[in-house]
C-alpha cells in the first residue's frame, strides 16, 4: 500500500471518529500473532538492560575515539597553511560531534535508569495494592471444601 493510500485511510478514520488502522513503518509487513498493535510491554530488566547497553556503546565509542595526532600530519610545514587550517577545523568539529554523541548516549542511559527505577516503584506499588486487596476482601477456603 502506498503512503498516500495509507494516509487517506488514516484521515478518513479520523474524520469518522473511528480507531485508525495500525500504521506500518517503512513498508514492513503487518505482524502476525504476538501482541496486538499499539500495545507496549516493558519490564525493569529490559529497561535496565537497554540502559547498560547504551553505556557499553558509549564506552566502546570512547575507546575508539579519534586520534588527536592524526591531524598533526596535516600541519604546517608538512602541509600548506590552508590545508592545515582546514584539517584542524575539521578535527575540532569531529571531536565536538564525537563528544556530543558520547554525552547523548550517557544521558539516554541515565534517563532509562531513572525510568527503570520508577517502573520498579510503580510495579511494586501495584503488587502491594493487589496483595492488600486480597488480604482485605479475600476469603480462605479449605482445600477439602473445594
Amino acid at each position: 500500500m502506498s503512503f498516500d493510500a495509507e494516509w487517506a485511510q488514516h484521515k478518513a478514520a479520523a474524520m469518522a471518529g473511528q480507531q485508525p488502522p495500525a500504521m506500518r513503518l517503512n513498508h514492513v509487513p503487518a505482524e502476525t500473532g504476538g501482541s496486538p498493535a499499539g500495545s507496549l510491554l516493558a519490564g525493569a530488566g529490559s529497561i535496565n538492560g537497554n540502559a547498560n547497553l547504551l553505556i557499553e556503546i558509549a564506552a566502546l565509542l570512547h575507546e575508539g575515539r579519534p586520534d588527536g595526532d592524526a591531524s598533526t600530519m596535516a600541519r604546517a610545514p608538512r602541509a600548506h597553511a590552508d590545508v592545515s587550517a582546514e584539517a584542524l577545523r575539521f578535527a575540532r568539529f569531529a571531536d565536538d560531534q564525537f563528544k556530543d554523541t558520547i554525552n547523548l548516549f550517557a544521558a539516554l542511559a541515565t534517563r532509562l535508569k531513572t525510568t527503570g527505577t520508577d517502573f520498579a516503584r510503580v510495579d511494586d506499588a501495584t503488587g502491594r495494592n493487589f496483595l492488600d486487596r486480597v488480604l482485605e476482601s479475600g476469603q480462605y477456603v479449605k482445600p477439602e471444601s473445594k
